[in-house]
């Protein structure tokens, strides 16, 4: 008797987990890449004039990304533990190496910005006119804004075809994730706020996954959606 209550128990904790962990990742990097795109010009090849003035926010950007990957991270892994003998095995090598592929370019991306603002803050004149700056602005423009994109675009792909499969959350928000991963695939960068999308969809489940426990932890019933 304790071991079945323990077992509900764990499966009661799992969704919660994997929808806390969303909501901290995603506000997380919502604020990461809200400083950084009202500090940083959209065309990465500016002059660099914004490092004066704009070096502080980006820095902090920069802090708060490791601990938004740490949480993607948990949300990764209590997703396939939910999922648990329903997970398809072509689409969770999909989900996952999409995920860690993100996370890595991620901080790709993040480690050669902040080397930009180190170097700024060591020799600022050296950093402009060497083009070393010129040349890291623009690797970093490239990874953030289109290869690692790209891979949330995937990402998304592979949840919203998971929960179609097994109904993790309604199939109007697997839609919408489908439709939001193909603008996150075609936009090519082209959309400097682009990608907010990837944060705040994974907001939108997280704090769904979130509610929808919480009334089956109160004993109420839960939202039934179509499968």
């Amino acid at each position: 008797m304790n071991q079945e209550k323990s077992i509900i128990q764990a499966r009661a904790t799992t969704p919660r987990a994997a929808a806390i962990a969303g909501i901290l990742f995603s506000l997380l990097l919502i604020a990461s890449l809200v400083l950084v795109r009202i500090s940083v010009p959209a065309n990465p090849q500016d002059a660099g004039a914004w490092l004066s003035g704009g070096w502080k926010n980006v820095d902090l950007a920069l802090n708060l990304l490791p601990f938004a990957g740490i949480a993607f991270l948990w949300f990764i892994g209590v997703v396939r533990d939910r999922l648990g003998q329903n997970e398809d095995r072509f689409f969770a090598t999909v989900f996952l190496g999409s995920g860690l592929l993100f996370l890595a370019m991620l901080f790709t991306s993040a480690g050669i910005a902040g080397g930009i603002i180190s170097l700024y803050g060591a020799t600022p004149g050296m950093l402009i006119d060497s083009g070393i700056y010129n040349f890291g602005r623009t690797v970093t423009y490239e990874i953030m804004n289109v290869y690692t994109m790209k891979m949330a675009g995937v990402f998304m792909i592979t949840t919203c075809t998971l929960s179609l499969r097994t109904g993790i959350f309604p199939r109007w928000m697997a839609f919408l994730g489908l439709v939001l991963a193909l603008f996150l695939l075609l936009s090519t960068g082209s959309f400097y706020w682009a990608p907010l999308v990837f944060p705040l969809w994974v907001l939108m489940i997280s704090v769904y996954i979130l509610l929808v426990n919480l009334r089956r932890f109160e004993g109420e019933p839960a939202a039934s959606h179509p499968q």
